[in-house]
């Protein structure tokens, strides 16, 4: 006879009949063998261990059997680690699955849930309680399980007090607490999340049922040219990193280093000094605690401190003028990248002598008016600060920091603005942390402190800050003839989380308010080209439909929000309104699309009824997410179909969802022709409002020279790419990927 100390530390019998129940559940319909698994017991037993500790020893010793050839012991060690849990929290409040109108009440109660999930009634309460379905626990593989159990579920005195079911029922709750039919819009909510089929970004999935949490994901500010605008904008920065936000930064109406300052000429440090002060304001003001804030950093290439700006992250140098823990982005015009093309000189100027000598603003200028404006001042032979330098040197700088650090990014000024369909109302500066969200943004101005007794009063005229929202449309798991129904609940979750968040400034709720900006994204690409047998470097074609068709169903999701709701408050003449959408009018459709139908209905919902949303579409990076889904991270290929992931807490199996008799359908990355997936992405690309946060990755090993990758960036340019995000290379004679640790805000 066995005996094992239980939770309440009384020495009791070994339940064999018990842990072999929970076995064979683990092990039901996977193509592993349980007795290999079960033969451990007897090795993990000695007297007096706890059964948590049995359970944990099962948990890792499927872990280490999961292999290439034997992947499904992945989803064991999944199963059986949701089971654990289900045991753990039903011993720390003294209930489980079953009684969720009890979680719920008691939760509220205690302050750890929303309190606006009491405004359902017990009814209410009860119907979506029996609609929960625990079974959906055995969804998980070992990696999205541990995941989900440890990064998500809500800890209460140090004790994880909720169940995934749960979590999911909750959030679908609040996504749907203002819709007519509440409970049952919660229930589709609750099936596209439970199912894997929707995944939120992590400020939704991490706060929505929580009280006072953030819910968006990413944020663009610009500092303008004085004291006042800077330090605004740091605490601006503050904020949005303590609720968890990622952060884009414009400082390209920032004068120059040697530039005027209050008339004195040689005055200003130019822009490093103050990227150094948010450097250290997103190290000091971190997300909740869980990592340091994430900011990005934008300058325009024709800023006369861009070459200093490239220094930022170098090891060279005076260390007083870096600053490694933020984002560098470089912002580039289609007259830049010609003149790169070219080898043709580039002049770089001081915004501040712009300004007062022609009162124009440069950064705030894209296309036509930009290069108007520019070549007047290459020809102006009496501006004070000006350098001259050859374009494509330039150009070299940026790529060779990219290979050393992995950045800066890249925005495509043009290619954004020609698709931005609210430029009637501005225009995008760059992009943001993860450079998949941008719409258009613009400084607050004219600061003014007044004092009414003993009171200080500071007023300013608020600009805008971009905001957005995001989830991702798993396609591994949503079959063709459901992308619309999942299309159309991913933008009723995002509209209606406009609705329920209070952002941390008042800026963003603005932009909020004017634009409705949402992005419905995409993870699980390579998983759905497996899927259906298709290769990757003859697949253009067939991508380039399924994303347009994506994009039509998300245009009639949100004409039809907008008949019930109205549409967002410059929808007035927008692109959208003057019949142009991503740059085609109806006859376009008509006589080009495979969807002309469909289009045409769409395009008469919109002239009938507007949208929604000012923006619709984002693909987001999903590097943690994906893990959480079960699927390769967002539309790019694979990394390696199957490894084993080591940190500190122990070793985690990355298995593709298909690996078992799809494998070679799974192309890794490294082995993807650079200039393939470029066009791969530009096709997606096209069909999505905002943008795609597009990595490249470069293999060392295999004699990549300079002009390859210089070429590579060319092609995303010519094809329209509106930005570049990171870029990964795999150092020479090792298979090890630099590059930085990644934001989580846009991961949906």
């Amino acid at each position: 006879m066995k005996f094992v100390i239980n939770r309440a530390g009384i020495r009791e019998e070994l339940d064999i009949k018990k842990i072999r129940e929970k076995l064979i559940k683990a092990c039901e319909n996977l193509e592993v063998n349980m007795v290999e698994l079960e033969s451990h017991i007897d090795a993990i037993y000695q007297e007096g261990i706890t059964t948590k500790k049995i359970q944990e020893a099962l948990i890792t010793q499927a872990v280490s059997m999961t292999s290439f050839e034997e992947s499904d012991w992945t989803y064991v060690a999944g199963r059986l680690l949701m089971m654990e849990t289900e045991r753990e929290v039903f011993h720390k409040r003294g209930f489980s699955y079953g009684e969720f109108l009890r979680t719920v009440r008691e939760l509220v109660d205690k302050n750890i849930y929303d309190k606006r999930l009491g405004e359902y009634s017990d009814e209410e309460i009860d119907e979506l309680g029996r609609y929960i379905s625990p079974e959906r626990d055995m969804l998980y593989d070992y990696a999205g399980a541990n995941m989900l159990v440890n990064r998500y579920l809500i800890k209460y005195l140090g004790n994880t007090y909720e169940l995934p079911q749960e979590v999911f029922m909750c959030i679908a709750m609040l996504l749907a607490i203002n819709e007519k039919d509440r409970v049952s819009i919660a229930k589709r909510f609750y099936d596209a999340l439970s199912l894997k089929k929707v995944s939120l970004a992590t400020p939704i999935l991490a706060n929505l049922r929580i009280p006072r949490g953030n819910l968006s994901s990413c944020f663009i500010t610009a500092v303008d040219d004085n004291i006042e605008s800077i330090f605004y904008n740091i605490d601006t920065i503050a904020k949005i990193s303590k609720n968890g936000g990622g952060v884009g930064v414009n400082i390209s109406r920032i004068r120059a280093k040697n530039s005027m300052v209050n008339g004195y000429y040689n005055a200003s440090g130019g822009v490093v000094p103050w990227v150094r002060i948010i450097n250290d304001t997103a190290v000091a003001v971190n997300q909740q605690g869980r990592r340091a804030g994430a900011v990005t950093i934008a300058l325009d290439t024709w800023h006369l401190d861009i070459e200093k700006f490239l220094e930022l992250q170098t090891e060279n140098g005076d260390q007083r003028t870096k600053a490694y823990d933020i984002y560098p982005q470089v912002v580039v015009s289609d007259l830049f990248m010609r003149k790169v093309e070219n080898d043709e000189l580039w002049t770089l100027v001081d915004p501040y002598e712009v300004r007062m000598k022609y009162g124009v603003e440069l950064c705030e200028l894209y296309g036509v008016e930009f290069e108007k404006m520019y070549f007047k001042l290459e020809d102006d032979e009496n501006l004070t600060l000006k350098k001259v330098i050859r374009a494509r040197e330039l150009f070299k700088e940026i790529m060779k920091v990219q290979i050393e650090t992995g950045m800066p990014y890249i925005f495509f000024k043009d290619s954004a603005n020609r698709m931005n369909h609210n430029q009637h109302m501005g225009m995008i500066g760059n992009g943001n942390l993860c450079m998949e969200s941008f719409s258009n943004f613009s400084p607050s101005k004219n600061y003014k402190e007044e004092a009414i007794d003993e009171t200080g009063i500071r007023k300013v005229d608020l600009g805008i800050v971009h905001t957005c929202n995001l989830v991702s449309m798993n396609l591994a798991e949503i079959s063709r003839e459901e992308l619309e129904e999942i299309t159309s609940i991913a933008v009723r979750i995002l509209d209606n989380t406009i609705d329920l968040t209070q952002t941390p400034i008042l800026e963003s709720d603005r932009h909020n308010s004017l634009y409705r900006t949402i992005g419905v994204g995409t993870m699980g690409l390579a998983d759905y080209m497996a899927r259906e047998f298709m290769i990757y470097e003859d697949s253009l074609d067939e991508i380039d439909k399924l994303y347009e068709e994506i994009a039509l169903y998300t245009l009639k999701a949100s004409a039809l929000l907008a008949k019930d709701r109205g549409a967002y408050s410059y929808f007035k003449d927008s692109m959208w309104d003057k019949g142009i959408f991503f740059q085609k009018d109806r006859a376009w459709y008509e006589q080009n699309s495979d969807f002309a139908e469909k289009w045409s209905e769409v395009f008469d919902l919109v002239a009938q009824y507007g949208l929604r949303n000012g923006e619709l579409s984002a693909v987001a990076p999903n590097t943690s997410t994906s893990l959480l889904m079960g699927a390769t991270a967002s539309v790019n290929p694979t990394f390696s179909r199957f490894f084993i992931e080591k940190n500190q807490k122990g070793a985690v199996p990355r298995v593709v969802k298909y690996l078992k008799d799809r494998a070679w359908f799974y192309p890794e990355f490294k082995n993807v022709d650079s200039k393939v997936y470029v066009k791969m992405m530009s096709r997606i690309g096209k069909w999505t409002t905002q943008g795609v946060s597009m990595e490249l990755l470069f293999d060392l090993n295999k004699n990549i020279k300079a002009k390859d990758i210089f070429e590579t960036f060319l092609t995303a340019w010519k094809e329209g790419c509106k930005s570049v995000y990171y870029i990964r290379t795999i150092q020479k004679n090792t298979n090890i990927t630099k590059d930085k640790e990644e934001c989580e805000s846009c991961s949906g």
